[in-house]
């Protein structure tokens, strides 16, 4: 069919995918005027405060309510005493443990929630908060997971001491959760004895926490005369949130509605179910009046949850020639006092089994063991999906350090080792099948752009003057849209996602899914999947998510699931109203319907392209007396989507630094990024999504950390310690991208937001590692801040002038 003008025309006003449109929500938010939990007011509202321990480990001996009751304006105070009688004093965890609401007897880290102080506004309950006397006797607190499982070391939990198993398996410990292992470790131990080049690492991921602009809050407001509870919530996954409210309170989960609204960025921090929200609910029942909750920026750095935390070991055996044959990696994962992190039933330590990456690896083993300490609970996806960047780094790491022992090119010991184009879908040795991928070309376009082999000549002139250059590659391959319910459940609910689209008579269109924006850009790219398949303008698609009243079930925005499975489904959807168009368009144009063909926006005839009808006349008679016999009015469809397979994104990237060997100040002089996401629906949202995801890798490589002395006090909680980088820090990005869609999404589209960041990280440290290689350092551990580096050069007597 010839491409005429007119189609072109028809094809740029529906503003579908592949056009870089700008984001549809922005207006009202540059104009001040989003919906956040805190614009929330409701009639009657009273404020929550938490009272916090000051110690990581002790014993509450007595909580003296006394004075904080006479503050004028402070209405009540609740213990976990007050919430035994409802048993609201524990809750369940979306990691299958349970976690104390308000400390029960015992405190387990420092900052863990003591008593919750209602008063008619914020500022009494602050005040109320710092008058509340609470009796602590301290004991011995853990922060080295590697002693938490001592024979002397101090029991952090016990309220399950005695059980030998909290939902994954055998424990050997008290502050012993799971062991999870996958692979076959008879056949790498095997390939081990024999192989001609071993190498060993330990490499630490540091905990790290994912800090949005937004802190967490809610407002639970309970009609006790109807017996119906409305939270408005800062949470990436309302339906979950909704479900666990009902376990918890016993209110029929039809009766509970929760709201996301607005969010001001998520990053994993805000799928967990925190205390502060249900000691809100519970707020709200006991009283009948709203209860607003919000925390400030040191209690969300110090309790949300957090991310990493994995103390990681890992060997690679290959050939001579630089060809791996098996892979061991083992993790010491830190869970702090609760097992809180969120991670599917059957992958208790996440999708960490990616971590073959890129590479055709014959043998493969992995284990975690994960610990509790006296720390804060949580262990997120900051940005990725259930600690595929922990794994990511290991395998990217260890790829150099492999490299560095054999004198080969790191760029050529990837080649040598990826998995070719024509083996794909490929099954590793865990287990996971990636869908598609030209690794390859992906690298090739990007060594060619920055003159790969010009940059290694110019650093091998600075060595030879004294100089620091470093240059990291990274070449990953990410796990996303979780997903398969046959692979990923949490709670025993099925990761699947929904959509349901309603045409009007006019033409426009309203969809709601069960997924949730924090600044992705939903309301634009899935208004554009739906355009493109419906041929209905994307302006007029109005977008809806975060209401559980409104919105068909899902699971929510996290692990890059939106478009690998809200978008499948809005595309599924769309398909069906499309099906059933066909049939209207057929009867109206009195042809059969395998006379027709689509046109952009219309069917129209075969053969004769002046008989048609377009999707806004075929709405508008979907909603009339015209219509096939038997058929019903209107013209909607509802999709639950579960896919068949997670999507797996993969990146080039190399980036380029330049070290002071006096003050160890390191300057990204470069960084290049390749992303291939599959279909791009919208190449401006891409091109902001992989800023913001590198932005964020250079913050954990290059400073982010969360420390604790050996008494568990948190060392890092406000943002005077904790590094936040803004324009002044942030390199310049330069971006790229191939296309290789997924083979069984429906529109091929397989996610991107979180490869920058789990990218990113390896290859910043790749570059710092890689500034001194040449003098023996095989592995720094993040983050690599200008004090640590200046260490590095004054251990190797560098900074001597």
């Amino acid at each position: 069919m010839p491409d005429s003008a007119e189609t072109r025309e028809r094809e740029e006003s529906l503003q579908g995918m592949g056009v870089a449109r700008k984001r549809k929500e922005d207006a009202r938010f540059i104009r001040g005027q989003g919906s956040y939990v805190d614009d929330i007011k409701l009639p009657g509202m009273l404020f929550g405060a938490i009272v916090r321990s000051p110690y990581a480990h002790a014993r509450i001996k007595s909580i003296d309510k006394s004075a904080a009751l006479k503050v004028p304006g402070v209405v009540a105070v609740l213990t976990a005493d007050d919430l035994k009688p409802v048993k609201l004093h524990w809750m369940p965890t979306l990691g299958g443990d349970v976690q104390a609401v308000l400390a029960d007897k015992k405190v387990c880290f420092q900052y863990q929630e003591v008593a919750f102080v209602l008063a008619q506004d914020r500022y009494a309950a602050a005040d109320g908060a710092d008058a509340v006397v609470v009796d602590y006797e301290e004991l011995p607190a853990i922060v080295d997971p590697k002693k938490s499982m001592a024979k002397d070391a101090p029991i952090i939990r016990e309220d399950i001491a005695d059980k030998d198993n909290v939902g994954h398996g055998p424990r050997t410990h008290p502050n012993h959760i799971f062991t999870w292992e996958a692979g076959d470790k008879e056949g790498a131990d095997a390939v081990f004895k024999s192989a001609a080049v071993t190498v060993r690492e330990e490499i630490l991921n540091p905990r790290v926490h994912p800090c949005p602009l937004e802190t967490c809050g809610c407002v639970a407001s309970f009609d006790k005369v109807r017996g119906q509870l409305t939270v408005y919530m800062t949470s990436q996954a309302p339906h979950l949130v909704r479900t666990v409210v009902a376990m918890l309170s016993g209110i029929p989960e039809s009766k509970i509605r929760i709201v996301g609204g607005d969010i001001g960025g998520g990053f994993g921090n805000k799928v967990p179910v925190y205390p502060g929200y249900v000691a809100a609910i519970v707020a709200s029942i006991v009283t009948g009046v709203p209860i607003k909750w919000i925390e400030s920026r040191i209690d969300n750095i110090s309790t949300t949850g957090f991310a990493r935390d994995y103390h990681g070991v890992g060997e690679l055996a290959a050939d001579k020639d630089g060809r791996i044959k098996a892979l061991r990696f083992t993790a010491l994962a830190d869970h702090g006092a609760f097992n809180s992190h969120v991670s599917a039933t059957k992958f208790p330590a996440g999708l960490f089994n990616i971590c073959t990456g890129s590479y055709a690896i014959p043998k493969a083993y992995c284990r975690v063991d994960a610990v509790y300490t006296n720390k804060a609970p949580g262990g997120v996806a900051y940005r990725c999906s259930l600690r595929v960047t922990e794994a990511v780094y290991l395998i990217e790491r260890m790829m150099d350090v492999l490299a560095q022992k054999l004198g080969m090119d790191k760029a050529e010991i990837r080649r040598r080792n990826f998995v070719k184009a024509e083996q794909f879908p490929y099954t590793t040795a865990f287990g996971w099948t990636l869908d598609s991928g030209n690794y390859h070309a992906a690298l090739d376009k990007v060594l060619k752009a920055v003159d790969y082999e010009g940059l290694r000549k110019e650093q091998a002139q600075k060595r030879a003057n004294g100089e620091l250059m470093g240059i990291g590659i990274s070449t990953f391959t990410e796990i996303v849209g979780a997903g398969p319910t046959k692979a990923c459940d949490i709670l025993g609910i099925g990761l699947f996602d929904s959509c349901d689209i309603r045409v009007n008579p006019t033409g426009s269109a309203i969809a709601r899914l069960g997924t949730m924006s924090q600044g992705q850009g939903h309301a634009t790219t899935y208004a554009q999947i739906i355009a493109t398949e419906l041929g209905l303008p994307s302006e007029e698609i109005q977008i809806e998510e975060g209401d559980t009243d409104k919105a068909p079930y899902g699971a929510g925005t996290w692990g890059s699931r939106s478009t690998p499975v809200g978008g499948a489904a809005a595309a599924r959807a769309a398909r069906k109203i499309k099906d059933k168009a066909k049939k209207i368009a057929a009867h109206l144009l009195e042809v059969g319907e395998a006379d027709l063909e689509w046109d952009v926006d219309r069917f129209k005839v075969k053969g004769n392209p002046s008989a048609a009808k377009t999707m806004k006349e075929i709405a508008m008679a979907a909603h009339t007396s015209n219509l096939p016999d038997g058929m019903e009015k209107g013209l909607d469809a509802t999709e639950y989507y579960d896919p068949p397979n997670m999507t797996f994104p993969f990146g080039a990237y190399v980036c380029v630094v330049d070290i002071d060997k006096y003050t160890g100040e390191t300057k990204v002089r470069r960084f290049y990024a390749l992303d291939d996401c599959g279909t791009r629906i919208n190449p401006m949202i891409i091109e902001g999504q992989i800023h913001g995801g590198l932005t964020e890798a250079f913050a954990v490589a290059m400073g982010q950390a969360i420390p604790f002395d050996e008494s568990g006090n948190h060392l890092g909680n406000s943002l005077m310690d904790y590094f936040l980088p803004t324009a002044v820090e942030t390199p310049k990005w330069e971006t790229d991208f191939t296309v290789t869609p997924s083979p069984h999404h429906p529109i091929g589209a397989k996610g991107v937001a979180e490869s920058p960041h789990v990218g990113g990280i390896p290859c910043f440290s790749n570059a710092i590692v890689d500034a001194f290689a040449h003098l023996g350092v095989t592995h720094m551990d993040m983050p690599h801040t200008s004090y640590r580096v200046w260490q590095q050069c004054s251990a190797l007597g560098l900074n001597k002038r």
